[in-house]
Protein backbone atom coordinates (compact mmCIF):
# COMPACT_ATOMS: atom_id res chain seq x y z
CA UNK A 1 0.00 0.00 0.00
CA UNK A 2 2.76 2.46 0.97
CA UNK A 3 4.72 1.66 -2.19
CA UNK A 4 1.65 2.17 -4.33
CA UNK A 5 0.94 5.55 -2.76
CA UNK A 6 4.52 6.78 -3.07
CA UNK A 7 4.71 5.88 -6.73
CA UNK A 8 1.37 7.24 -7.90
CA UNK A 9 1.73 9.41 -11.04
CA UNK A 10 2.39 13.00 -10.06
CA UNK A 11 -0.63 14.11 -12.04
CA UNK A 12 -2.82 12.24 -9.55
CA UNK A 13 -1.36 14.00 -6.53
CA UNK A 14 -3.55 16.85 -5.22
CA UNK A 15 -2.23 20.34 -4.79
CA UNK A 16 -2.46 21.90 -1.35
CA UNK A 17 -1.01 24.56 0.93
CA UNK A 18 -0.03 23.71 4.50
CA UNK A 19 0.91 25.95 7.39
CA UNK A 20 3.57 24.94 9.91
CA UNK A 21 5.41 26.53 12.82
CA UNK A 22 9.13 27.17 12.31
CA UNK A 23 10.71 26.60 15.73
CA UNK A 24 14.08 27.94 14.65
CA UNK A 25 12.79 31.36 13.59
CA UNK A 26 9.65 31.47 15.75
CA UNK A 27 7.48 32.21 12.74
CA UNK A 28 4.75 30.47 10.81
CA UNK A 29 5.69 29.34 7.29
CA UNK A 30 3.66 28.21 4.34
CA UNK A 31 4.56 24.96 2.59
CA UNK A 32 3.27 24.97 -0.96
CA UNK A 33 2.65 21.64 -2.68
CA UNK A 34 1.77 21.14 -6.32
CA UNK A 35 0.67 18.08 -8.23
CA UNK A 36 3.58 18.44 -10.64
CA UNK A 37 6.13 19.01 -7.89
CA UNK A 38 5.67 18.24 -4.23
CA UNK A 39 8.87 19.91 -3.10
CA UNK A 40 8.15 22.17 -0.14
CA UNK A 41 8.83 25.73 -1.20
CA UNK A 42 9.28 27.91 1.86
CA UNK A 43 9.01 31.63 1.36
CA UNK A 44 12.45 32.84 2.25
CA UNK A 45 12.41 36.28 3.76
CA UNK A 46 15.03 38.62 2.34
CA UNK A 47 13.61 41.63 4.21
CA UNK A 48 16.09 40.88 6.98
CA UNK A 49 19.14 40.76 4.74
CA UNK A 50 22.54 41.53 6.19
CA UNK A 51 23.55 44.96 4.97
CA UNK A 52 25.45 46.43 3.33
CA UNK A 53 26.26 43.56 0.98
CA UNK A 54 28.56 45.80 -1.05
CA UNK A 55 31.10 45.97 1.76
CA UNK A 56 31.37 42.20 2.21
CA UNK A 57 33.80 39.74 0.65
CA UNK A 58 33.25 36.05 -0.05
CA UNK A 59 35.46 33.24 -1.31
CA UNK A 60 33.96 30.47 -3.44
CA UNK A 61 35.91 27.33 -4.35
CA UNK A 62 35.50 25.30 -7.53
CA UNK A 63 34.56 28.20 -9.82
CA UNK A 64 35.91 26.75 -13.07
CA UNK A 65 32.43 25.46 -13.97
CA UNK A 66 29.11 24.25 -12.54
CA UNK A 67 27.66 25.70 -9.36
CA UNK A 68 30.81 27.63 -8.47
CA UNK A 69 31.02 29.39 -11.83
CA UNK A 70 27.37 30.47 -11.71
CA UNK A 71 27.60 31.41 -8.06
CA UNK A 72 30.65 33.64 -8.56
CA UNK A 73 28.83 35.63 -11.24
CA UNK A 74 25.62 35.82 -9.23
CA UNK A 75 27.25 37.00 -6.00
CA UNK A 76 29.21 39.57 -8.01
CA UNK A 77 25.93 40.86 -9.44
CA UNK A 78 24.57 41.13 -5.88
CA UNK A 79 27.39 43.48 -4.98
CA UNK A 80 29.79 41.18 -3.12
CA UNK A 81 33.55 41.32 -3.52
CA UNK A 82 34.09 37.79 -4.86
CA UNK A 83 37.26 35.72 -4.77
CA UNK A 84 36.68 32.86 -7.21
CA UNK A 85 38.94 29.90 -6.52
CA UNK A 86 39.71 28.06 -9.75
CA UNK A 87 41.63 24.81 -10.10
CA UNK A 88 42.54 25.49 -13.73
CA UNK A 89 43.39 29.19 -13.61
CA UNK A 90 47.07 28.54 -14.31
CA UNK A 91 46.07 26.55 -17.40
CA UNK A 92 43.84 29.26 -18.84
CA UNK A 93 40.56 27.37 -18.50
CA UNK A 94 37.59 28.75 -20.45
CA UNK A 95 35.53 29.33 -17.30
CA UNK A 96 38.33 31.36 -15.73
CA UNK A 97 38.70 33.45 -18.88
CA UNK A 98 34.98 34.24 -18.87
CA UNK A 99 35.07 35.37 -15.25
CA UNK A 100 38.17 37.47 -15.90
CA UNK A 101 36.51 39.00 -18.97
CA UNK A 102 34.08 40.81 -16.66
CA UNK A 103 37.05 43.05 -15.79
CA UNK A 104 35.57 43.97 -12.44
CA UNK A 105 37.48 45.04 -9.36
CA UNK A 106 34.89 43.10 -7.34
CA UNK A 107 35.58 39.73 -8.96
CA UNK A 108 39.02 38.17 -8.74
CA UNK A 109 39.93 34.67 -9.86
CA UNK A 110 42.66 32.95 -7.86
CA UNK A 111 44.56 29.74 -8.49
CA UNK A 112 43.28 27.25 -5.92
CA UNK A 113 43.67 23.52 -5.54
CA UNK A 114 41.97 22.71 -2.22
CA UNK A 115 44.18 19.61 -1.88
CA UNK A 116 47.38 21.66 -1.75
CA UNK A 117 48.11 23.43 1.53
CA UNK A 118 50.60 25.80 -0.10
CA UNK A 119 48.00 27.06 -2.59
CA UNK A 120 45.40 27.42 0.14
CA UNK A 121 47.74 29.46 2.33
CA UNK A 122 48.70 31.62 -0.63
CA UNK A 123 45.04 32.43 -1.23
CA UNK A 124 44.60 33.26 2.47
CA UNK A 125 47.34 35.87 2.12
CA UNK A 126 45.88 37.16 -1.16
CA UNK A 127 42.46 37.60 0.43
CA UNK A 128 43.82 39.18 3.60
CA UNK A 129 45.93 41.69 1.69
CA UNK A 130 43.00 42.55 -0.60
CA UNK A 131 40.53 43.33 2.17
CA UNK A 132 40.03 47.00 2.96
CA UNK A 133 40.34 46.22 6.65
CA UNK A 134 41.65 42.68 7.35
CA UNK A 135 40.68 43.05 11.02
CA UNK A 136 37.03 43.14 9.92
CA UNK A 137 37.59 39.76 8.31
CA UNK A 138 36.06 37.79 5.46
CA UNK A 139 32.28 37.56 5.40
CA UNK A 140 31.75 34.26 3.62
CA UNK A 141 33.42 31.00 2.62
CA UNK A 142 31.57 28.70 0.22
CA UNK A 143 33.15 25.25 0.05
CA UNK A 144 31.89 24.16 -3.34
CA UNK A 145 34.87 22.38 -4.93
CA UNK A 146 34.20 18.69 -5.40
CA UNK A 147 34.58 15.66 -7.62
CA UNK A 148 32.46 12.57 -8.11
CA UNK A 149 32.74 9.03 -9.36
CA UNK A 150 30.76 5.80 -9.31
CA UNK A 151 31.28 2.10 -8.83
CA UNK A 152 30.21 -0.61 -6.42
CA UNK A 153 32.46 -1.25 -3.43
CA UNK A 154 34.25 -4.24 -4.98
CA UNK A 155 34.69 -2.33 -8.24
CA UNK A 156 36.26 0.74 -6.61
CA UNK A 157 39.97 0.99 -5.86
CA UNK A 158 41.34 2.39 -2.63
CA UNK A 159 43.07 5.08 -4.69
CA UNK A 160 39.69 6.27 -5.94
CA UNK A 161 38.25 6.40 -2.43
CA UNK A 162 41.22 8.48 -1.28
CA UNK A 163 41.14 10.80 -4.30
CA UNK A 164 37.47 11.69 -3.85
CA UNK A 165 37.88 12.16 -0.09
CA UNK A 166 40.93 14.38 -0.53
CA UNK A 167 38.90 16.91 -2.52
CA UNK A 168 35.38 16.66 -1.13
CA UNK A 169 36.08 16.10 2.55
CA UNK A 170 39.64 17.03 3.44
CA UNK A 171 39.57 19.94 1.00
CA UNK A 172 36.53 21.33 2.82
CA UNK A 173 38.21 20.85 6.20
CA UNK A 174 41.49 22.36 5.00
CA UNK A 175 39.82 25.44 3.53
CA UNK A 176 37.63 26.00 6.57
CA UNK A 177 40.47 25.72 9.09
CA UNK A 178 42.63 28.09 7.04
CA UNK A 179 39.97 30.79 6.69
CA UNK A 180 38.24 30.57 10.08
CA UNK A 181 40.39 33.31 11.67
CA UNK A 182 39.17 35.76 9.01
CA UNK A 183 35.59 34.44 9.15
CA UNK A 184 35.50 34.76 12.95
CA UNK A 185 36.59 38.38 12.81
CA UNK A 186 33.67 39.17 10.53
CA UNK A 187 31.24 36.97 12.48
CA UNK A 188 30.56 35.67 9.01
CA UNK A 189 29.31 32.57 7.25
CA UNK A 190 30.59 29.15 6.22
CA UNK A 191 28.45 27.47 3.55
CA UNK A 192 29.33 23.88 2.70
CA UNK A 193 27.97 22.27 -0.45
CA UNK A 194 27.02 18.73 0.44
CA UNK A 195 24.47 16.62 -1.44
CA UNK A 196 21.29 14.65 -0.96
CA UNK A 197 23.78 11.74 -0.96
CA UNK A 198 25.21 13.19 2.22
CA UNK A 199 21.95 12.23 3.92
CA UNK A 200 21.07 8.95 2.22
CA UNK A 201 23.21 6.24 0.67
CA UNK A 202 22.88 4.93 -2.85
CA UNK A 203 24.26 1.82 -4.58
CA UNK A 204 27.42 2.36 -6.63
CA UNK A 205 28.09 5.77 -5.07
CA UNK A 206 29.96 4.89 -1.88
CA UNK A 207 33.09 6.99 -2.63
CA UNK A 208 30.94 10.10 -3.04
CA UNK A 209 28.47 9.29 -0.23
CA UNK A 210 31.25 8.74 2.30
CA UNK A 211 32.71 12.19 1.66
CA UNK A 212 29.38 14.00 1.72
CA UNK A 213 28.28 12.24 4.92
CA UNK A 214 31.60 13.48 6.30
CA UNK A 215 30.90 17.05 5.17
CA UNK A 216 27.54 16.89 6.95
CA UNK A 217 29.14 15.74 10.22
CA UNK A 218 31.95 18.29 9.95
CA UNK A 219 29.43 21.07 9.32
CA UNK A 220 27.33 20.11 12.33
CA UNK A 221 30.34 20.02 14.65
CA UNK A 222 31.56 23.35 13.28
CA UNK A 223 28.11 24.91 13.70
CA UNK A 224 28.02 23.94 17.39
CA UNK A 225 31.51 25.35 17.96
CA UNK A 226 30.97 28.58 16.03
CA UNK A 227 27.56 29.47 17.47
CA UNK A 228 28.90 31.27 20.56
CA UNK A 229 31.37 33.14 18.34
CA UNK A 230 28.67 34.55 16.06
CA UNK A 231 29.64 32.55 12.96
CA UNK A 232 26.78 30.81 11.15
CA UNK A 233 27.30 27.52 9.32
CA UNK A 234 24.90 26.22 6.67
CA UNK A 235 24.79 23.11 4.52
CA UNK A 236 23.32 23.06 1.01
CA UNK A 237 22.20 19.62 -0.16
CA UNK A 238 21.50 19.70 -3.93
CA UNK A 239 19.51 16.93 -5.54
CA UNK A 240 20.25 15.56 -9.00
CA UNK A 241 21.86 18.37 -11.00
CA UNK A 242 24.25 16.19 -12.97
CA UNK A 243 22.81 17.43 -16.27
CA UNK A 244 23.54 21.01 -15.23
CA UNK A 245 27.04 20.54 -13.84
CA UNK A 246 28.41 18.39 -16.70
CA UNK A 247 30.18 16.07 -14.25
CA UNK A 248 29.74 13.12 -16.57
CA UNK A 249 29.74 12.88 -20.33
CA UNK A 250 29.07 9.51 -22.00
CA UNK A 251 32.75 9.41 -22.95
CA UNK A 252 33.88 10.02 -19.37
CA UNK A 253 31.54 7.36 -18.00
CA UNK A 254 32.90 4.83 -20.47
CA UNK A 255 36.49 5.79 -19.76
CA UNK A 256 35.94 5.34 -16.00
CA UNK A 257 34.19 2.01 -16.62
CA UNK A 258 36.95 0.67 -18.87
CA UNK A 259 39.67 1.64 -16.40
CA UNK A 260 37.68 0.14 -13.53
CA UNK A 261 37.20 -3.21 -15.32
CA UNK A 262 40.84 -3.40 -16.37
CA UNK A 263 42.02 -2.89 -12.78
CA UNK A 264 39.61 -5.34 -11.11
CA UNK A 265 41.08 -8.37 -9.35
CA UNK A 266 40.49 -11.50 -11.39
CA UNK A 267 38.33 -13.09 -8.69
CA UNK A 268 35.95 -10.09 -8.79
CA UNK A 269 35.68 -10.24 -12.58
CA UNK A 270 34.86 -13.93 -12.49
CA UNK A 271 32.37 -13.72 -9.61
CA UNK A 272 30.36 -10.80 -11.05
CA UNK A 273 30.89 -11.27 -14.78
CA UNK A 274 31.02 -8.67 -17.52
CA UNK A 275 27.25 -8.76 -18.10
CA UNK A 276 26.49 -7.63 -14.53
CA UNK A 277 29.21 -4.98 -14.71
CA UNK A 278 27.88 -3.56 -18.00
CA UNK A 279 24.32 -3.46 -16.63
CA UNK A 280 25.48 -1.31 -13.72
CA UNK A 281 27.35 1.04 -16.05
CA UNK A 282 24.23 1.36 -18.21
CA UNK A 283 22.22 2.36 -15.13
CA UNK A 284 24.79 5.03 -14.33
CA UNK A 285 24.58 6.37 -17.89
CA UNK A 286 20.81 6.64 -17.56
CA UNK A 287 21.13 8.44 -14.21
CA UNK A 288 23.68 10.89 -15.61
CA UNK A 289 21.31 11.85 -18.42
CA UNK A 290 18.66 12.81 -15.88
CA UNK A 291 18.33 15.65 -13.42
CA UNK A 292 17.66 19.35 -13.57
CA UNK A 293 19.54 21.68 -15.87
CA UNK A 294 18.47 24.74 -13.88
CA UNK A 295 20.98 25.53 -11.12
CA UNK A 296 19.04 28.55 -9.83
CA UNK A 297 17.60 26.72 -6.77
CA UNK A 298 21.13 25.96 -5.59
CA UNK A 299 22.34 29.49 -6.30
CA UNK A 300 19.33 30.90 -4.44
CA UNK A 301 19.98 28.65 -1.43
CA UNK A 302 23.63 29.69 -1.13
CA UNK A 303 22.72 33.36 -1.57
CA UNK A 304 20.14 33.11 1.21
CA UNK A 305 22.69 31.43 3.49
CA UNK A 306 25.10 34.32 2.89
CA UNK A 307 22.67 37.23 3.07
CA UNK A 308 19.86 36.34 5.45
CA UNK A 309 20.14 37.51 9.03
CA UNK A 310 18.77 34.09 10.00
CA UNK A 311 20.14 31.53 7.53
CA UNK A 312 18.85 27.98 7.62
CA UNK A 313 20.92 25.11 8.97
CA UNK A 314 20.16 23.04 5.85
CA UNK A 315 18.85 23.82 2.39
CA UNK A 316 17.33 21.17 0.12
CA UNK A 317 17.27 22.33 -3.52
CA UNK A 318 15.94 19.17 -5.17
CA UNK A 319 12.90 17.93 -7.07
CA UNK A 320 9.92 16.11 -5.60
CA UNK A 321 11.13 12.54 -6.06
CA UNK A 322 14.46 13.04 -4.30
CA UNK A 323 13.00 15.23 -1.55
CA UNK A 324 10.39 12.59 -0.73
CA UNK A 325 12.94 9.79 -0.94
CA UNK A 326 15.23 11.64 1.47
CA UNK A 327 12.39 12.09 3.97
CA UNK A 328 11.54 8.39 3.79
CA UNK A 329 15.15 7.26 4.13
CA UNK A 330 16.00 9.62 6.99
CA UNK A 331 12.77 9.50 9.00
CA UNK A 332 11.36 5.99 8.63
CA UNK A 333 12.89 2.71 9.84
CA UNK A 334 15.54 1.38 7.47
CA UNK A 335 13.48 -1.76 6.92
CA UNK A 336 10.78 0.39 5.31
CA UNK A 337 13.06 2.45 3.06
CA UNK A 338 15.05 -0.65 2.08
CA UNK A 339 11.83 -2.36 1.07
CA UNK A 340 10.80 0.57 -1.11
CA UNK A 341 14.07 1.59 -2.71
CA UNK A 342 16.48 -1.33 -2.45
CA UNK A 343 14.63 -4.64 -2.32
Amino acid sequence: MLTARLFRPLSQLPGRTLSCYDRENGTRRMLMFYSASLVPISRRAYSDEVKPVGSKAVLVTGCDSGFGFSLAKHLHSKGFLVFAGCLMKDKGDAGVKELDSLKSDRLRTVQLNVCKSEEVEKVVETVRSSLEDPEKGLWGLVNNAGISTFGEVEFTSMETYKEVAEVNLWGTVRMTKSFLPLIRRAKGRVVNISSMLGRMANPARSPYCITKFGVEAFSDCLRYEMHPLGVKVSVVEPGNFIAATSLYSPERIQAIANKMWDELPEVVRQDYGRKYFDEKIAKMETYCNSGSTDTSPVISAVTHALTSASPYTRYHPMDYYWWLRMQVMTHLPAAVSDRIYIH
